[in-house]
């Protein structure tokens, strides 16, 4: 499954990658007796990661994010249809981090999932960790290494708030996405299949997977799929995020965006953005009975993207 946006603060991994295997299947895949005996005796070898896609630019005079998008929002610098790739992507535009950005896909990336960037490069024989990419859970650490830091909160609730996004509306947009059909088909499928292959059989599988490993994310955290109360949850926590901006232009009060700021604005934006498509709104409807948000949803793209108020 496309990235999504599990690995804030805590830098976990990609919640359920596309190459995440469907719990159901694996006994299907289980390797016989003789042949586990034989890798016991002679173990598979691990390999470095990835090398880096074939398009990567060999003379990296700019900072390079690659990210689920199109070629021609890329070329724009419009944003990122992926929660995990949106939120990266503004916080670089917070901390006025000059980049561009490039297509990409799980499958292409060196380190497994998006986003990641690959810095530029001045250097006439750069050095090979300067080549290296920088996964999401080191983005952070890679931006204040450039001494462009936005202002972070020392609120002891961060943590709590921020799981409010990590879970309660993640797990609602996992649903919402992968697992309502409706929206499944106008949106995940034209977004994450279709652009990955013309054969209808390879589209039908990717489609299975998709579909399979978010079901397996949920049930990760419950027994069974409660539709009602994932989307009361995600209400309830728009509700708190509402709350907790209060009045404010940005979240704790801050002059500028931070880190969590672009976390929600990573939510806020794709469900209010009508160019998703969405065709079952029930989280939308919740989400815009706050008109904070929304407003702060709006100041964000008009500032940092460009797009209209």
């Amino acid at each position: 499954m496309p990235q999504d946006d599990k690995d804030s603060h805590d830098n976990r991994a990609e919640y359920v990658s596309e190459q995440s295997a469907y719990p159901r299947l694996r006994s299907f895949f289980k390797v016989p007796g003789p042949v586990r005996q034989l890798f016991d005796k002679f173990p598979l070898i691990t390999y470095p990661p990835n090398q880096l896609p074939q398009r990567s630019p060999r003379d990296r005079e700019n900072h390079t994010l690659y990210i689920f998008t199109t070629q021609s929002e890329a070329n724009n610098g419009d944003t990122s249809f992926n929660p995990s790739c949106l939120k990266w992507q503004a916080y670089l535009k917070f901390a006025r981090v000059q980049f561009r950005t490039v297509p990409s896909t799980n499958h292409s990336s060196p380190t497994g999932s998006l986003p990641f960037l690959l810095a530029s490069v001045s250097d006439v024989i750069p050095s090979q960790e300067a080549t290296l990419p920088t996964s999401s859970n080191r983005l952070q650490k890679w931006i204040s290494e450039q001494g462009a830091t936005p202002e972070e909160p020392s609120d002891i609730r961060y943590d709590a708030y921020l799981s409010l996004i990590d879970h309660r509306i993640r797990r609602a947009w996992l649903y919402a996405l992968y697992l309502e059909p409706r929206n499944f088909t106008a949106v995940a499928r034209r977004l994450y299949v279709q652009p990955c292959s013309s054969s209808s059989l390879v589209s039908a599988t990717i489609a299975y997977q998709l579909r399979a490993a978010a079901e397996a994310e949920l049930l990760k955290h419950s027994v069974l799929i409660d539709i009602d109360d994932l989307y009361s949850e995600a209400d309830n926590a728009f509700d708190a995020l509402s709350t907790i901006l209060g009045e404010n232009t940005f979240f704790f009060n801050n002059e500028n965006p931070g880190l969590f700021d672009a976390s929600v604005f990573a939510y806020t934006h794709l469900f209010l953005d009508e160019g998703m498509g969405w065709k079952e709104t029930k989280l939308i409807k919740g989400l815009k009975k706050h008109k904070n948000l929304i407003q702060h949803r709006q100041k964000i793209y008009k500032t940092y993207f460009g797009g209209p108020k």
